[in-house]
């Protein structure tokens, strides 16, 4: 591939795409909010504060990513059996040189969130694209789909592709690109979360808005730790939680990368439950009140994402009962976290993550 030809050159490539960004969008959720409700409550105040903010803004991506694939006619389904990866598992962007885990609030956790919100410049041109034959399929997808991704090296690298797709498309095809039903946009009217402007997507300008929020509020905008917005970015957050301090905000004097200079920022590394990795359903021992309880946390978190699904598809008002729905699976999670898993050597309970679909057929 050279440096200035597209990958996609057909919309159905460009559904394919505007896919895994739902998929890469909600594969960072999983991690996330088990990180987050580890850690014991009444501590760790500064890394709640930093993780419930990101996580709020992960669920500003996914729908963006939405109203994306909804702008140029896909169908946004959150419900595919190969949707939710089974972790540890590669991005669906496709990098292939770390495995996203779902553990405890630990250094090594903060670490895994800085690969996955790392910089979008890659070290050399080489490892920038991979051969799309190259992509590893990550467990529990589907080969076909993401053999068609490829890889990239960032989640901005594959944000890049996806508008340098749209503006070929446009281009080529000139009124034909942007003709998904309107009605389907979700808007602020239906968003009412912190985390940044929800944008509705119509054509190429509003869709190159909202790539460049996703993409800046992962990882920075350019070699700054800010957006365009003045907010520092996923990438830099996590690193404070590491370095034990705030960067300052943006400004005159605004902070270098990997320099902060703000106030100091306390980490208690041991104030968390002691949770297993990449808990499986087949860990819980079958008719205990244990796997009971995982069983209907992922009942709970299929449910959450059918209602996302139905506020996706038409039903935009549904994204209302998102906020109740997420407190019902936070409230599973919750009791998963607090139990020793018996056999695991003192470790705790955790989520599985796996959807009411693919539950049936592990029990």
């Amino acid at each position: 591939m050279s440096k200035t030809t597209s990958r996609i050159t057909s919309i159905a490539q460009l559904h394919s795409y505007l896919h895994a960004a739902l998929q890469l969008e909600h594969a960072t959720l999983p991690p996330y909010l088990t990180a987050l409700y580890s850690i014991r409550p009444g501590t760790n105040l500064d890394a709640v504060q930093i993780l419930r903010a990101v996580v709020v803004e992960e669920m500003l991506h996914l729908t963006l990513a939405a109203n994306l694939l909804n702008a140029v006619g896909g169908e946004p389904d959150l419900t595919r059996p190969d949707f939710v990866p089974r972790y540890p598992a590669a991005l669906p962007d496709g990098e292939t040189d770390f495995q996203v885990d779902v553990q405890r609030f630990s250094v090594d956790a903060v670490n895994n969130f800085l690969k996955i919100e790392r910089p979008r410049k890659a070290p050399h041109e080489a490892s920038r694209h991979r051969d799309a034959g190259a992509a590893v399929c990550p467990s529990g997808a589907a080969p076909g789909y993401y053999e068609i991704v490829g890889s990239y090296y960032s989640i901005g690298e594959f944000y890049d592709e996806i508008l340098r797709g749209m503006e070929y498309l446009e281009a080529a095809h000139p009124g034909a690109l942007f003709v998904g039903d309107r009605s389907r946009q979700v808007s602020s009217e239906y968003y009412y979360a912190a985390g940044g402007k929800l944008l509705t997507v119509t054509d190429l300008a509003s869709a190159r808005a909202a790539i460049r929020l996703i993409a800046e509020q992962g990882e920075g905008h350019g070699l700054s730790i800010y957006d365009r917005e003045g907010e520092l970015s996923h990438y830099y957050r996590f690193e404070q939680l590491l370095l034990g301090r705030y960067y300052r905000k943006a400004g005159a004097t605004a902070d270098l990368p990997g320099k902060p200079t703000g106030p100091a920022l306390n980490v208690e590394w041991d104030a968390v439950y002691p949770i297993k990795k990449n808990v499986h359903l087949a860990d819980y021992e079958a008719g205990s009140e244990l796997r009971a309880a995982a069983v209907a946390f992922n009942e709970a978190y299929a449910g959450l994402l059918r209602l996302l699904t139905a506020a996706y598809t038409g039903q935009p008002r549904l994204l209302l009962d998102a906020v109740p729905a997420m407190y019902r699976v936070r409230d599973r999670l919750d009791l998963l976290l607090r139990n020793p898993l018996p056999g695991a050597g003192g470790l705790h309970a955790a989520p599985t993550f796996e959807p009411a679909t693919s539950v049936a057929a592990r029990t």
